[in-house]
């Protein structure tokens, strides 16, 4: 990967990392077209550790909620939101290192027709979904019992195409927690979550031949988390603003065209690269 092709993905990350679309999809939808050799171990573990990049900006932008200590009860309600997160990704540390063992999620990887089928019909799903489970009460207290079955819905992102923010938001909306909250939680719980995928993926790096090691893919991975990290932090902003007015139907519509934009190419024969 050179310079460039890292600055884009990395914006492109960023941008969609927070937002129900897919960020892992977005990224092999532009690593094909860019041109990035698929397969090869680094891009997977590119994919993933610029991803935890983004995901520090939730850290940043809610420092107090994870350090802030002042007295006996702040302390108290510290412990039992690291329970919660702790509950909430079980799940998916279970079903994450499955996928992984069995070769299934490197195959997932780089799969552009899975994206494109889960985007389609993630996004025919979003349609609806704010009529399904909008029923957020104003009991939006998170229990350890709400943070599993969230955790179970995160699972179904190790699908590419099918968005992790998408899957754990709607887990809170079914667990009648508000848009707001469900996505807030969302933030929270994609910390541990994308930490954990990332120590792993450096851990598989470091086994694999040290030939990846070089100081041009250090770099480029220190300059893909810092951009993915930047733009993050606007994009979050703007998404919980967005999501608590309007829901999901926009982000629905996007999916299916993007979709099935990709669907038709891959019909026709086209080719999604730009470059050679």
């Amino acid at each position: 990967m050179d310079t460039i092709q890292t600055v884009i993905i990395a914006i492109v990350e960023g941008l969609t990392e927070f937002l129900p679309v897919s960020s892992t999809g977005h990224m092999i939808i532009t690593q094909h077209m860019l041109g990035v050799e698929p397969g090869d171990a680094f891009v997977h573990a590119f994919t993933f550790i610029i991803q935890f990049g983004a995901i520090l900006s939730v850290v940043c932008l809610y420092w107090k909620h994870f350090f802030q200590v002042r007295n006996r009860q702040e302390w108290e309600e510290k412990k039992r939101f690291y329970w919660l997160l702790i509950v909430g990704v079980l799940p998916a540390v279970v079903i994450g290192l499955a996928a992984k063992k069995s070769g299934l999620l490197d195959w997932l990887l780089d799969s552009v027709l899975v994206v494109a089928i889960t985007l389609v019909l993630g996004g025919i799903f979003m349609l609806f979904c704010d009529r399904i489970f909008n029923k957020g009460t104003d009991d939006t207290r998170l229990t350890p019992r709400r943070a599993f079955w969230i955790g179970m819905f995160q699972c179904l992102s190790v699908i590419p195409g099918m968005s992790r923010s998408m899957a754990t938001i709607v887990g809170g909306m079914a667990q009648r927690l508000t848009r707001k909250r469900a996505a807030e939680f969302s933030f929270f719980l994609a910390v541990p979550t994308m930490a954990g995928a990332t120590i792993l993926d450096l851990f598989d790096l470091m086994k694999e031949e040290a030939g990846w090691a070089t100081t041009h893919n250090v770099l480029m991975l220190i300059l893909g988390c810092v951009i993915a990290f930047v733009v993050a932090i606007a994009a979050m902003k703007w998404f919980v603003s967005f999501l608590s007015k309007y829901g999901f139907r926009a982000f629905g519509w996007y999916r299916i065209i993007v979709g099935g934009i990709i669907l038709i190419m891959l019909a026709s024969g086209s080719s999604l690269a730009m470059v050679d």
